[in-house]
């Protein structure tokens, strides 16, 4: 019985939010994939890559040279680009999610001024359910964004943070200049 319920509720929101609703799910889905991996690489996959960069590094015999402090530099921003990858795309769909459902809403209304200059009357019920399909893409797109914000923000500070910290583990041995030792 639930199943039915449940069921006709989903199709009649569908139904309801127009075409769009889907691609908001789309790009939900989407944006929610990504953030779910940004959170299984930087606490799963993250450690494991960054102790064998360290480890290359502390390998090396020469790191006080120019040619250390350029691989040096390079390292860090490898690292730093492994750790941003999608984050700038996760932000863009945050940015989309809120315009799309605007879209939504605008087309929608659309539907129901055309709907009132054909019949000529301003029926409030008619004007009302019409307002009320025209506003669930809004509704969808702020809910997707919103939702998406705060986990985006976490990212990228546990991201800032991780590369701040690695880039201070990569340790660089600079020789004292002569003369001013005695």
């Amino acid at each position: 019985m639930w199943d039915n319920i449940s069921v006709a509720m989903w199709q009649q929101f569908f139904e309801n939010g127009g075409p769009l609703i889907l691609i908001l799910l789309a790009v939900g889905f989407v944006l929610w994939f990504l953030i779910i991996e940004r959170y299984y690489f930087l606490n799963l996959e993250y450690p494991a890559l960054q102790k064998k960069q360290l480890a290359q590094w502390q390998e090396r015999s020469d790191k006080c040279s120019w040619n250390a402090h350029k691989i040096r530099e390079m390292v860090i921003s490898d690292n730093q680009h492994t750790l941003q990858r999608s984050l700038s795309l996760i932000k863009v769909l945050i940015a989309i999610c809120p315009l799309l459902g605007l879209l939504g809403t605008v087309t929608g209304m659309l539907g129901v001024f055309e709907i009132i200059s054909l019949t000529g009357s301003s029926d409030a019920k008619a004007m009302g359910a019409g307002i009320y399909k025209a506003t669930i893409p809004t509704m969808v797109g702020l809910f997707l964004a919103l939702s998406a914000l705060y986990f985006s923000h976490a990212l990228q500070s546990k991201a800032r943070h991780q590369s701040g910290a690695f880039s201070d583990q990569l340790k660089i041995f600079t020789p004292i200049a002569k003369g001013l030792t005695k």
